[in-house]
């Protein structure tokens, strides 16, 4: 069942280890479906468009028995549909520059990897509610902690003052 015209349901709820384990992870609530479309009309097809590639979702949708099986946050937005993990490989960095600069979002993660490109990029959707928040995420032994990253715009600002001030 396609959601939009480039992203299935099956896509979007996909997971090997709900498969593995036998758990259910397929939303029964209507508003969860409707959290999935917005997201992909709202972020993943412009993220499509504006990249000229396929978006490959990596977890979207988890039920609450899957989110919770993987130790996932029990606040986590790919509990309502209004979340996903996408991997673009060596296009990851590329992929979250677009969202920052050009999308409205609620969440945005650089997921681990390195300063020049993340492993996966978390992101998600909340409609009218978005805080367009840019985290980086990186272990310490075996925590994950998360700081705020500054918005694109804010750091060519910067560094455009920073030149300015340097030419007086």
């Amino acid at each position: 069942m396609n959601i939009t015209e480039n992203f299935t349901l099956r896509e979007l709820t996909y997971s090997q280890t709900a498969i593995k384990n036998e758990i259910p992870n397929i939303p029964k609530d209507p508003a969860v479906l409707e959290n999935l479309k917005t997201l992909c009309e709202q972020v993943l097809e412009p993220l499509r468009e504006g990249l000229g590639m396929p978006i490959r979702i990596t977890s979207g949708y988890r039920s609450i028995a899957l989110n919770k099986y993987i130790g996932g946050s029990k606040t986590s937005q790919h509990n309502t549909g209004e979340a996903v993990d996408f991997d673009l490989n060596e296009n990851n960095a590329k992929a979250f520059e677009y969202i920052a600069n050009n999308l409205e979002f609620d969440q945005m993660i650089w997921e681990f990897g390195t300063d020049e490109n993340p492993d996966w990029v978390h992101v998600s959707f909340r409609e009218g509610q978005n805080r367009k928040q840019l985290l980086k995420a990186y272990r310490m032994g075996k925590n994950t902690h998360y700081t705020v990253m500054p918005h694109p715009s804010q750091v060519e600002a910067k560094a455009k003052k920073k030149t300015k001030s340097t030419t007086k």
